[in-house]
């Protein structure tokens, strides 16, 4: 990926009916990079992505494109294409005239159309569809279409907002990965815009973790998921266990009662913090051998593994594990010095955590298709 900055946002806000949408927003985006925006509904992630696009203007704050200031340049100036959830294809045209639709408006000579149409088919696997109506295909065909229809037109960028919202399991995994690809092949920046926290992961090169407004953290999906920065970002990607801790000296924590070797360092010595522990990377042991044990409570059986909720000092973890174990039963559990993952408190240290708390917030957050966006 070259490193160039292709889009900079600069203290950007904005406000609706008196609300505070977006907070002092500065992001930059690179050329060639695939970025997704991620965050729960209403946290100013689709606002920011029509910033781009020139939908919304800023109330203050500065949008940059290609080392150019570009506030006043309208939507359809910019050098962006978007992909809506909803595809917005003309149910009157064939796939073919779909596609060929903003070419026509340019007035393009009919032999490019007709090449440049072939070549997108080809590109999102839909060659041999020319002739056949947007309303005879499936969910996942007319998102191809749309995105055909939006990638001939040559943008540097393409804005996908939720594109894939409205297809099952199945459909949406394929069509990830067909996504990925298509953004290689063509060198196109994409940014990304979804509330799936396994979408975000598997596709990008950067994850913008986003809540209330405001970007809690940038970085590779990798580092995101190993190194969150504070409770909120380890909660909301991925399981984990998000203990309170007390920092005793650099490598060593105390929870739940006793200090454990970690890998973290820099903290004042008795410095209050929170502790993740994914669930991954928590060993079963025998009772006696176990650094800290408790009574499962709950086992559930996933298909590859099982998730066990064990609870410990009345505080209930999850373990991810191959190993069966019974519920009631009594465990033990061994955590390795560098699956302890040291964060300062914040404003969000005490809501996450505990297994107890977490069922309906959750569930909330994933029957959101992305209607309830902020606009």
């Amino acid at each position: 990926m070259e490193n160039r900055k292709l889009i900079e946002l600069k203290g950007i806000c904005k406000s609706y009916d008196g609300e505070q949408v977006l907070k002092n927003i500065d992001l930059t985006v690179y050329d060639n990079e695939f970025m997704t925006l991620l965050g729960p509904s209403g946290c100013g992630k689709t606002t920011t992505l029509r910033m781009i696009g020139g939908f919304e203007a800023p109330d203050s704050g500065e949008v940059w494109f290609d080392g150019k200031m570009i506030n006043e340049v309208p939507a359809y100036k910019r050098q962006v294409n978007t992909v809506f959830q909803r595809y917005a294809l003309f149910p009157h045209l064939n796939v073919y005239e779909n596609v060929a639709f903003g070419l026509r408006i340019n007035k393009t000579p009919e032999e490019e159309v007709s090449r440049r149409v072939k070549e997108m088919l080809q590109l999102v696997n839909l060659a041999g569809f020319e002739k056949r109506h947007v309303t005879t295909l499936s969910g996942g065909q007319q998102q191809r279409v749309a995105i055909a229809r939006a990638l001939i037109m040559k943008p540097r960028v393409l804005l996908l907002d939720e594109p894939l919202g409205a297809l099952d399991l199945k459909l949406r995994k394929d069509m990830q990965n067909e996504l990925k690809n298509i953004q290689k092949r063509t060198g196109i920046t994409f940014i990304y815009v979804t509330h799936d926290q396994e979408e975000a992961l598997s596709m990008s090169d950067t994850v913008v973790v986003m809540n209330a407004g405001q970007i809690l953290q940038v970085g590779r999906p990798i580092d995101i998921y190993n190194e969150p920065a504070n409770a909120f970002v380890a909660d909301f990607i991925g399981e984990s266990n998000i203990v309170d801790g007390i920092m005793k000296e650099d490598y060593v924590v105390n929870l739940a009662g006793r200090d454990f070797p970690c890998v973290d360092k820099g903290f004042e010595k008795g410095q209050p913090v929170d502790v993740v522990i994914r669930p991954e990377d928590i060993d079963i042991v025998p009772a006696e051998k176990g650094m800290l044990t408790g009574k499962v409570t709950q086992v559930t059986f996933m298909g590859v593994h099982y998730e066990v909720i064990v609870d410990i000092n009345d505080f209930l973890w999850m373990i991810q594990t191959t190993d069966f174990v019974s519920e009631g039963s009594e465990i033990g559990i061994y955590i390795e010095p560098d699956a302890f993952h040291v964060m300062p408190k914040s404003e969000w240290s005490e809501i996450f955590g505990d297994y107890s708390s977490y069922s309906m917030e959750h569930d909330l957050l994933s029957e959101n298709t992305g209607e309830e966006e902020e606009e």
